[in-house]
């Protein structure tokens, strides 16, 4: 029924599902492994399925009249789609699928340039110099954080200075932020710092990798 579907919907047929390679997740006796052995006897199916689609910056774009130069700024790798039969509380088996997912810069030069000042240790207090593109929409609620080199995800900063409050000096070119020794890790190791936009809602800076 899907497959037929997308090939009548139009808006299903830019949508992409990988390879059934699992067995029908419906419809099973509940709290089991056992396809239907009611009356009915309903015929096993793969009635739960994921796909996904990739949506262009150019058919936003189109709608304004303008075109970037690349089309596709996201690209999508499907890593898994597969069944998990252990689950029984229901007549279906649920199906998960994990994606790895690739964004092309949208900027050549980023928007915000920063690094650390001096030597950063637990011993004192550690000040971070930045400056920002005059095109960056700040806001009171900007942050920069300090995340190891692995960090995988916004949230998994160490610890964050907002730009505001604790801002220690500013000038035309560049501004300065301290970061207290109470929060900077004893144990050390390589990391960075990046800027989040609140207005942006995204990184818009990253430092070169630096010891503590």
């Amino acid at each position: 029924q899907l497959n037929m579907a997308k090939k009548k919907e139009e808006f299903l047929k830019e949508f992409k599902e990988g390879p059934l390679q699992f067995k029908p997740t419906y419809k099973f006796d509940l709290d089991s492994e056992v396809y239907d052995t009611s009356e009915k006897k309903r015929k096993p199916a793969w009635t739960d399925r994921i796909l996904w689609k990739v949506k262009n910056l150019s058919e936003a774009a189109s709608k304004e009249g303008e075109f970037p130069e690349e089309e596709n700024q996201i690209s999508v790798t499907l890593n898994s789609y597969v069944s998990h039969m252990s689950y029984g509380i229901s007549d279906h088996k649920p199906v998960t699928g994990t994606f790895r997912l690739e964004m092309k810069p949208l900027v050549s030069d980023p928007l915000v340039v920063l690094s650390p000042e001096g030597e950063w240790s637990a011993e004192h207090d550690v000040l971070i110099r930045y400056s920002a593109a005059p095109e960056l929409p700040s806001s009171a609620w900007d942050w920069i954080g300090l995340f190891q080199v692995t960090f995988r995800h916004v949230k998994d900063y160490v610890t964050y200075a907002w730009v505001e409050d604790d801002e220690f000096s500013s000038s035309r070119d560049s501004k300065e932020v301290y970061m207290s020794a109470s929060e900077i890790p004893k144990t050390g190791g390589e990391f960075l710092l990046c800027y989040f936009s609140n207005n942006l809602q995204s990184i818009v800076g990253i430092s070169e990798p630096f010891q503590v």
